[in-house]
């Protein structure tokens, strides 16, 4: 079977490429789900709006808050138990850095994936 030049460049210029970041330390790895979690709790001011917001339970939030806490050696969220004037969480100046360069990187990332493809698959 001789398949066209033409036809071969019209098939693959049709791809286009996907990815996924995350960032690994010890022994953790978290990904654009987590950092939604915690903008939601910088969003809401607290875990279970923000568990609320991201279809998930109060405790899956939490366990995941703290195994990362506990594998990248710093706190991320700082809470406030209830009572009268009621609960709430707030992201440390840490988790707020850390998300910034996280989506900073992404973003790179992005563009470089899309050149090094067009190079690659675009005619």
């Amino acid at each position: 079977m001789i398949v066209a030049l033409d036809d071969v460049r019209e098939k693959l210029t049709s791809f286009a490429p996907g990815y996924k970041i995350w960032l690994e330390k010890g022994g953790g790895v978290q990904g654009d789900g987590f950092f939604k979690l915690l903008e939601h709790i910088e969003q809401t001011g607290s875990i279970s709006g923000a568990a609320a917001a991201m279809g998930m339970s109060y405790r899956a939030a939490w366990g995941k808050i703290k195994a990362a806490e506990k594998n990248w050696g710093m706190i991320l969220v700082a809470t406030r138990v209830g009572g009268e004037a009621g609960g709430g969480a707030r992201l440390t100046p840490e988790a707020g850095e850390l998300i910034r360069r996280f989506y900073q990187f992404r973003e790179e990332v992005g563009r470089e994936i899309k050149a090094i493809f067009a190079r690659n698959f675009k005619d």
